[in-house]
């Protein structure tokens, strides 16, 4: 396979279509990403395990859709890339091949009609500022904010903005150019339904190489923190936020083992029960009241635009990293999940893992989510624990697996289409999903 990749790049680079990256030290560095936050697959993926044969860095989509028919005709693998900010593996080139590095593909526009259209390599805070600047919000972007538009779109789902506006597959992509891996070395105009099996497919569909994002007018968002003596005090006002005029962009609540280690620019009390909120400027009134009400304190509301990122720096899987790095002698494993015992009963929540068990709180449309964090002993013991959480009335998605968990049978019936030799990101996309794998955490 490498001769053949060799042989591949070495075309790629008489057509113009990328610069090709051969240096050992590099290419382990492209093919791996964040995985190391699951302890399950640091063991199975750990960096330098799976390596690209060559990393190629396209900067058009005529670029990519170019490298693509050189790969179809070799017969070679190519596995696509952003910022490399994923947390399961999703990019890992398990055959080797040709690690296609999309970030060279940054282009931001914003059109008349408020919609942004960015490269697949974009940085959500590129776009967020270009959109700012016309006066539009786009609807969602990750707690990693550098991530790049096309990872968000191949492998994110949620994020800031979700509590108004869902999961990537909810209308936030308008349309997108992709370019498929079927020999014909174009791209094609997707939209509407159609765009269904390109979102958070990892790339096994095609290549999406630009897409046009959903915005909203502009809104002055502020960043709130407030602080409770007890669970309880703190999830009677978490769901109460659901009834703002104006839901907030984002609502995190942790417990206070998880307080100390937070990157937060205002002191938090360490014994208290912290809750962050993007908050709609017009709402704030409303918000103290609620943290008041229920027996809170607003810690400070800061207005800087910027402090909303920094906040939203702190909300979804962060929080378990920032605990893992603080402990890095005793080796912790989250799993995420969505349900509303998570507000009404704790404790049973707790009960699926042998303790100590915590938990790190976020804010659905429909209710609440939550990142369990739990010591970790065995990947058994971890895949044990899920069929309890479910028993609790829990939805369940397991951050310790690499598998295309959403519309699968949508997504191979396109792939058979559009990748026939599989040869897109191999190893992801599979008929049924392994044991442990589950596919939503109840947030549609």
């Amino acid at each position: 396979m490498r001769a053949a990749t060799l042989a591949a790049a070495a075309e790629i680079t008489r057509l113009g279509a990328g610069a090709v990256e051969t240096g050992a030290a590099a290419l382990v560095k492209l093919s791996s990403d964040w995985s190391r936050m699951s302890p399950v697959l640091m063991e199975k993926v750990p960096p330098g395990r799976y390596v690209a044969d060559v990393a190629v860095r396209p900067r058009t989509g005529d670029d990519v859709a170019a490298i693509l028919a050189v790969a179809f005709s070799a017969g070679v693998p190519v596995t696509p890339r952003g910022a490399g900010t994923g947390n399961y593996g999703q990019a890992t080139p398990f055959d080797g091949g040709i690690l296609l590095d999309l970030r060279g593909l940054d282009t931001v526009r914003v059109n008349e009609s408020g919609t942004v259209t960015a490269g697949a390599g974009a940085r959500l805070t590129t776009i967020d500022r270009a959109g700012r600047a016309a006066g539009r919000d786009i609807w969602l972007f990750p707690s990693t904010k550098h991530s790049t538009a096309g990872g968000f779109l191949g492998g994110g789902s949620v994020g800031t903005g979700t509590i108004e506006h869902g999961t990537t597959t909810d209308g936030f992509v308008t349309a997108a150019t992709v370019a498929p891996m079927d020999g014909s070395g174009r791209t094609v105009p997707v939209s509407g339904a159609a765009l269904e099996p390109y979102v958070h497919a990892y790339g096994v569909t095609g290549i999406v190489v630009e897409a046009e994002l959903a915005t909203d007018a502009r809104r002055e968002w502020v960043a709130c923190y407030a602080a409770f003596d007890s669970y309880r005090a703190l999830t009677d006002v978490h769901r109460q936020l659901l009834d703002l005029p104006v839901r907030p962009r984002l609502a995190s609540a942790d417990e206070p083992a998880l307080v100390p280690t937070l990157t937060t620019p205002v002191a938090l009390d360490p014994g208290r029960y912290s809750l962050r909120v993007i908050a709609e400027a017009s709402t704030v009134g409303a918000l103290t009241a609620l943290v008041r009400g229920g027996g809170g304190n607003v810690v400070a509301v800061l207005d800087d635009y910027a402090e909303t990122d920094r906040l939203s720096g702190m909300s979804y899987n962060h929080p378990v990293w920032f605990l893992q790095r603080a402990r890095p002698q005793s080796p912790l494993f989250h799993m995420e999940i969505g349900g509303r015992p998570l507000w009404d009963d704790p404790d049973a929540v707790r009960a699926c893992y042998p303790g100590p068990v915590h938990l790190h709180l976020e804010l659905f449309g429909h209710g609440p989510g939550a990142m369990l964090v739990a010591e970790y002993r065995s990947e058994e013991e971890v895949l044990a624990g899920i069929p309890r959480l479910e028993a609790a009335g829990l939805d369940v998605h397991s951050p310790h697996q690499w598998f295309v968990d959403r519309n699968v049978g949508l997504v191979l019936d396109t792939a058979a289409r559009t990748d026939p030799k599989g040869l897109l990101n191999p190893g992801k996309l599979l008929p049924e999903p392994p044991s442990g794998a589950r596919v939503n955490i109840g947030v549609r």
